[in-house]
C-alpha cells in the first residue's frame, strides 16, 4: 500500500465520530506501542484506531540538505489512532503540544527529530533505535488536536522468497554486457551492506566462479532524491563495498573487480514516483 493510502486510510480512521460527552476507554486488546506511551485524555477507543501490516512500506517526510524530501522505510507497520475525552472536561493538547511530546520522548532514549511541520496539521517524524531495532514514526495531529495518529515502521527485511540467479546475469551479460541486480541492500545514506545481501553477492561470487575469464566493473546507481555530489560519492562508496566484501568475503581475486559510482545520471525509470525510484537504486555488472 502507498503512503498516500495509508495516510488517507489513517485520517478516515481518525475522523470517526464521536458521541459528544461520552466517556471513552480503550477498546479490549487495544495497547499503545512498545516505544511510547499516550498523550493524557486519549484513547484508543473504536473499532478503527489501530492497523497493522507485517511487511509493509512508509514514505516518511524528512528535512535533509534544507530540503524536505521523502523516505521510504519497510518493514512492521502499525498506525494508533488516538482520540480525546471529551467527557472530561478539560482542554485537550494542541498539534504542537502532541508533536513536542513525542519530540522529547524520542529523544530522551536517544532518537532523533527528522522532521517537523505545524498548522494545518502538526505533523513530526522521529528515529528511535532501541535493542538494536530501527524504528520510524510520525505523529500527525488532526481536527486541532481532538485525534492523532501514530505511524510506526519497524524497519526490516521481507523475506526474501525469490533468489537472485547467475545464470539469468550471465545471459544478459552475453547478450547486452550488463546484468542489472536488485537485492543489494544498505543503510540509509551510507555504505555500510545489509546482512540481507549475503545471498546476492554469493550468487555473483558464482557467476565469477563458472566464467574465471569474466571481469566486472561493479557500477552504483542512486535515484535523484538528495544532492548530485552526494549520490556520486555515496554511489561509488556502495560500489566498493561490494567489491570488498566479494573479495574479502567470497574469495574473488580483486584484479577481476572494478567499482565504480555515477549516481543518478543513468535511471531505468522516473524518479517522479517510488517505483521508480526504487529501480533506480541498483548495481550493476558491466563486461571490461
Amino acid at each position: 500500500m502507498s503512503r498516500t493510502s495509508l495516510a488517507a486510510v489513517a485520517s478516515v480512521f481518525c475522523a470517526a465520530v464521536l458521541t459528544a460527552g461520552q466517556p471513552l476507554a480503550d477498546r479490549p486488546g487495544f495497547k499503545d506501542p512498545a516505544l511510547f506511551a499516550r498523550m493524557p485524555g486519549y484513547f484508543l477507543s473504536v473499532s478503527s484506531s489501530f492497523k497493522e501490516s507485517q511487511f509493509d512500506a512508509y514514505e516518511f517526510n524528512v528535512r535533509r540538505n534544507n530540503r524536505d524530501i521523502k523516505e521510504r522505510v519497510e518493514g512492521h507497520l502499525a498506525i494508533y489512532c488516538y482520540y480525546f475525552d471529551t467527557s472530561t472536561g478539560k482542554p485537550r493538547a494542541s498539534g504542537l503540544q502532541i508533536a513536542r511530546n513525542y519530540q522529547n520522548a524520542a529523544t530522551a532514549i536517544g532518537g532523533e527529530v527528522l522532521y517537523e511541520a505545524h498548522p494545518p496539521y502538526a505533523t513530526t517524524t522521529v528515529r528511535v533505535t532501541k535493542n538494536g531495532q530501527e524504528a520510524w514514526v510520525e505523529v500527525r495531529a488532526v481536527n486541532e488536536g481532538m485525534s492523532y495518529y501514530v505511524t510506526i515502521v519497524e524497519r526490516l527485511a521481507m523475506k526474501q522468497d525469490v533468489t537472485a540467479n547467475a545464470d539469468a546475469w550471465r545471459n544478459d551479460i552475453a547478450s547486452s554486457g550488463r546484468a542489472v541486480v536488485y537485492g543489494i541492500l544498505f543503510d540509509t545514506d551510507k555504505a555500510t551492506l545489509k546482512p540481507e545481501s549475503e545471498g546476492v553477492l554469493r550468487e555473483i561470487a558464482a557467476l565469477l566462479a563458472k566464467d574465471q575469464s569474466l571481469n566486472l566493473l561493479v557500477v552504483g546507481h542512486t535515484d535523484m532524491t538528495g544532492e548530485l555530489a552526494h549520490n556520486m560519492k555515496l554511489s561509488e562508496e556502495r560500489a566498493s563495498a561490494v567489491v570488498a566484501a566479494l573479495v574479502g568475503g567470497h574469495g574473488v581475486a580483486a584484479g577481476r573487480l572494478k567499482g565504480y559510482g555515477v549516481g543518478p545520471l543513468a535511471p531505468v525509470a522516473s524518479n517522479d514516483g517510488e517505483d521508480g525510484r526504487a529501480k533506480n537504486r541498483r548495481v550493476e555488472l558491466v563486461k571490461r
